[in-house]
Parts: C-alpha cells; sequence; structure tokens
C-alpha cells in the first residue's frame, strides 16, 4: 500500500467563501450519502483506503458529491494530482498533463463536467488512460452512456451518484449550524425551516448550503438571527426541479409518467406530469406520449380514450400553456383510470411480423378492377359486394391465401 499524501489534506476554508464551499466534506466519514458508492466495503472506497485508484467516472445529479469525492481522492493518493474544467481547458492542456504524467510518474487527473469535453478533446485521453500513466476521475452530470466517448467508458468504473435524501441533507445543515469555525455563526434555524430547505432543494447539498446561508443573512439583517420558515421559503424562492430536458431525466420521467398511466395509478401519472411542466417540457412531447398511449395501452378496452388523448392534444394548440394543463392532467386521470388492453399493440405487431415473413399477393377478387383492361385479368372477379346482401355483411375470403388464415388480433376479456 502506498503512503497517503497527508501533506495535501485539506485545511480550514477562506472564511470569505460561501458556505457551500467551507462545508465540503474533507473525508469520507464526513460525506453525507452516497454509502452504496463510498461505503464501507464497497469497491471504490477499497480503492482509496489501499490508494490503487482506477479511473473512474462519477455520475450524478448537481450537489451530491462528486467533485467532493474527488477532492477527497486528490487529499488521499500518494501520486500527482491535476485538475482540469471541461469548460476551459482544451486538447492542448490535455496534452501537457500527459506529457507531465509520462516523466514523473503516475497521475491523477480530475477532470470535471467531462461530458462538456468533445470527442477528441476524449480521445486524446484513450492512450494515457489504458497505459495507466492517467488515473482518470471523470466528473458528469450527464448519461456517460451517452455522453462520453465509449472507448473511455469502457476502460474506467463508472459509480452514479443519487440524489441526496432529505434526512441527508438535514444532516449536512445542522452540521453547518454546528460547526462556527466552518459553518454560521451566530445563528440558529427552526425545524420547519430545515425540513422546508431539506424537501424542497431537489437533492443537492449545494442549493441547499446556499439557501441556509441566504436565510442567515435575512435574519441578521433582521438582527434576531433566527431562520424561520419564511426566511427559508424566500431562500428558496422556487423549488429546484431536477430535470435536463435532453438528458438522462428527460427520459427517465417520461417513462415513468407513461408507466404510471398503464399502471392506473393517476396520482402518480400527475406527480410526472407536473414535474414536467414545472421543468418547462415540451407540452406538445406530453401529449403526443398520451395519444400513443391511448392505443397501446388501452385500445378498445376503452376506444374513447383516444378520442381524450387527441382532445387533449387539440385543446393544447389552441388554448396553450398555462391553462392547456387542465385539458391535459384531464386527459392524463382518464387514461390512467380506462381500463387496459394492448390487444391492438400485439395485433398490428403480429402483422407486421408476418408480413416480414411470407411474400403474398392480393387475392384477385379483391384487386382494383377500376381501370380499363383489368376485368380482362381477371381483377375483381368473384367479389362479392357486402351490402347486396342481409345486414351488409357476407363471408368471403379478404386474406392472401399465404396467410394461411393466422389470427392478429385477439381481443382480452
Amino acid at each position: 500500500m502506498s503512503a497517503v499524501n497527508d501533506d495535501r489534506a485539506p485545511t480550514l476554508f477562506d472564511p470569505e467563501a460561501p458556505l457551500a464551499v467551507r462545508m465540503r466534506p474533507r473525508t469520507l466519514e464526513e460525506l453525507a450519502g452516497q454509502q452504496h458508492v463510498v461505503g464501507e466495503g464497497t469497491m471504490l472506497r477499497a480503492l482509496i483506503d489501499r490508494d490503487e485508484l482506477r479511473s473512474a467516472i462519477l455520475w450524478g445529479p448537481p450537489g451530491t458529491g462528486k467533485t467532493t469525492i474527488a477532492h477527497i481522492v486528490a487529499a488521499r493518493t500518494s501520486a500527482p494530482v491535476e485538475k482540469l474544467s471541461a469548460v476551459s481547458s482544451g486538447v492542448a492542456d490535455v496534452r501537457k498533463v500527459i506529457e507531465k504524467a509520462r516523466m514523473q510518474g503516475r497521475t491523477v487527473l480530475f477532470i470535471d463536467e467531462i461530458h462538456r469535453f468533445n470527442r477528441s478533446q476524449q480521445d486524446a485521453l484513450l492512450g494515457a488512460v489504458e497505459d495507466g500513466v492517467i488515473v482518470l476521475i471523470g466528473a458528469t452530470t450527464e448519461n456517460p452512456f451517452f455522453e462520453v466517448n465509449s472507448p473511455l467508458v469502457s476502460r474506467s468504473l463508472l459509480f452514479r451518484l443519487e440524489p441526496l435524501t432529505s434526512d441527508d441533507i438535514r444532516s449536512i445543515l445542522r452540521r453547518a449550524m454546528a460547526e462556527p469555525e466552518r459553518g454560521l455563526k451566530d445563528v440558529e434555524a427552526d425545524d420547519e425551516a430545515i425540513k422546508w430547505v431539506a424537501t424542497t432543494c431537489g437533492g443537492d447539498a449545494r442549493v441547499a448550503l446556499n439557501a441556509l446561508e441566504a436565510g442567515a443573512e435575512k435574519s441578521l439583517a433582521r438582527g434576531d438571527g433566527r431562520i424561520v420558515l419564511d426566511d427559508a421559503k424566500a431562500a428558496m424562492e422556487k423549488r429546484v426541479v431536477r430535470y435536463d430536458k435532453k438528458g438522462d431525466r428527460h427520459y427517465d420521467v417520461i417513462s415513468a409518467f407513461i408507466k404510471s398511466m398503464r399502471g392506473s395509478d393517476p396520482d402518480a401519472a400527475l406527480w410526472y406530469l407536473a414535474e414536467m411542466l414545472e421543468a418547462g417540457e415540451d407540452a406538445r412531447f406530453i401529449a403526443r406520449r398520451m395519444i400513443i398511449l391511448a392505443s397501446e395501452d388501452i385500445g378498445l378496452a376503452d376506444p374513447q380514450a383516444l378520442v381524450v388523448a387527441v382532445a387533449a392534444a387539440h385543446a393544447l394548440e389552441h388554448v396553450g400553456l398555462p391553462e392547456a394543463q387542465l385539458n391535459l392532467a384531464q386527459g392524463v386521470i382518464y387514461l390512467s383510470l380506462a381500463p387496459k388492453s394492448n390487444a391492438v399493440t400485439r395485433a398490428i405487431g403480429a402483422a407486421r411480423a408476418h408480413v416480414r415473413e411470407v411474400a403474398a399477393e392480393v387475392p384477385a377478387h379483391l384487386r382494383d378492377a377500376s381501370y380499363p383492361g383489368a376485368r380482362r385479368l381477371g381483377h375483381g372477379k368473384g367479389y362479392k359486394y357486402p351490402h347486396d346482401y342481409p345486414g351488409g355483411e357476407v363471408e368471403q375470403e379478404y386474406r392472401p391465401a399465404e396467410t394461411g388464415g393466422r389470427r392478429y388480433y385477439e381481443p382480452g376479456d
């Protein structure tokens, strides 16, 4: 085991720095949450403790500890540490770090927001990562399977960080109140205020600490130094909605929205509808998914479902938001409570699969007989016009003989 580089252990932060910076955990023991990633017995914890770190990508929402873990690694490893920001660094900066690493030996390179590196910048890392000269620690809020080069992902361990729970956030806020050398001085906070911040910050410790600091400033300006619920609400003017219309959360939320309606849970479906609307999701995208679900998961179990979904989409075009949220909500509730059947989905799937398997001709009596000479080709010969028969119905073969009479539509109960 290599010796820990203790001289890089974090020292007290600048007292003028923001509270979120001053309260950044200095050890894994101080880190709130993420026990599935750095708790006792986990792979990453063992690698850090033995100073045998391998290249890794830390993926998760903002304020969940990605940069903090990287700082702790930097303090614990005996290897030289370099840091680059993908926002301000280019290929030349990457190559300089690699050249330096080849001279001084195995080097830990932390790249914040690695998803912002373009393909050529990421490719510049491949050789050095593969031969172990560079131990890459990349942090990203985006799904690395979409935003990071596949060869780089395959050469790295992947650790997904989850949003912090409200209990995690409360412990962080309480620590900031209990450690005056790093945290807040001469300030107290009501339980209601702490709870409000913890439940409305979206699992983002940075947002929570910024709100606590803003509430403290307001209370000190008032002269009593006590953060009350109104201070917390003012600091968190608008709840943080963890949502990115082009990112991973976008796909996860729309998936949960559809599955909630399919599962006949209107309250869950309304939650996800509200989250998407609050985050500014394209409402037409939501309406399109509702129309698809009306046939995919309800179909002929309630044919009116398609009418309702289409009507909600039309209302959106005519009325617009915010008023059309009522039309969308009405549609969501109807679709959620409607009886479910995927018979239509199965029917068209079976028919298309059979079409790909079998080459077939349209029966002669069903072919177009409207053009000159068609009759001489036998088109239409033997066709029975249904309206000439009682009830407007007559038995005759409509499908190609090659289909073998296979059934595609199998109605449910």
